[in-house]
């Protein structure tokens, strides 16, 4: 199974979201639905970047790691590291 760490952009209100999950689809529908009640108040969330951790625990420190970024190093981590092909998927739907 894999485990997705995925950094989401909410651009009418200029704030980022980070978690990890196992379906990223449901998740991403979950933000824009409400029923997330952290996310609910900045929606329309756009998946920005998203990466692949083969455990849940690969995925929970990576989450971690990037939730302790500044604001200025997660948008510079964003622009260094790739997005996994995910990206491009779930974009199409």
């Amino acid at each position: 199974m894999m485990y997705y760490v995925y950094i989401l952009i909410s651009r009418a209100h200029g704030r980022y979201y980070i978690g990890q999950t196992e379906d990223v689809s449901k998740r991403m529908n979950r933000h824009n639905s409400g029923t997330e009640r952290s996310t609910s108040p900045y929606k329309p969330w756009e998946l920005l970047w998203c990466c692949t951790k083969t455990t849940r625990q690969e995925a929970m420190q990576l989450e971690k790691k990037l939730k302790n970024l500044s604001r200025e190093r997660l948008e510079a981590f964003i622009k260094k590291y790739p997005s996994s092909p995910i990206l491009t998927n779930l974009s199409a739907d």
